[in-house]
């Protein structure tokens, strides 16, 4: 198994930023290898709940995972499919004074995996920056 973590500040509340991950329909938005991703299982997003999702890079494909961790707002944790790897991302949260500190982590449980770290964890990199972007020039509808 290879590991690997990346982390960012985002200017914005652990709450809002916890409420954007968790809905899973947002990742075409901040991750530029999926182009759609849709809850397969019936209910609220939580532990237990199933997705689909369609990548484009490195090849298209369609891959699955499921959530393991729903904790709002600080922990966030999904094990499955992930391009050609089976893997486990988890997202943990933390407030700070400037927003929210998030550190998502990954595991790569093939025998591949350590050689795939160095070009995974900078595509995450790359990732966390879209969402960074993202989450600080929009604000969440009014409730």
């Amino acid at each position: 198994m290879a590991t690997f973590q990346n982390t960012v500040t985002i200017a914005r509340p652990a709450n809002e930023v916890f409420a954007f991950l968790a809905d899973f329909g947002n990742i075409p938005a901040w991750n530029y290898a999926i182009a759609r991703t849709i809850q397969t299982s019936p209910g609220q997003p939580g532990v237990g709940a199933t997705y689909r999702q369609t990548r484009t890079i490195p090849r298209s494909s369609e891959e699955g995972f499921e959530v393991t961790d729903f904790a709002p707002p600080s922990r966030l944790a999904v094990k499955g499919q992930i391009g050609p790897f089976c893997a486990t991302s988890s997202y943990l949260l933390e407030a700070t004074a400037g927003g929210t500190r998030l550190a998502p982590s990954s595991a790569l449980l093939r025998p591949l995996g350590p050689l795939a770290v160095p070009g995974v964890k900078a595509a995450v990199a790359r990732n966390l920056g879209t969402l960074k972007q993202l989450l600080e020039r929009t604000r969440p509808a009014a409730e």
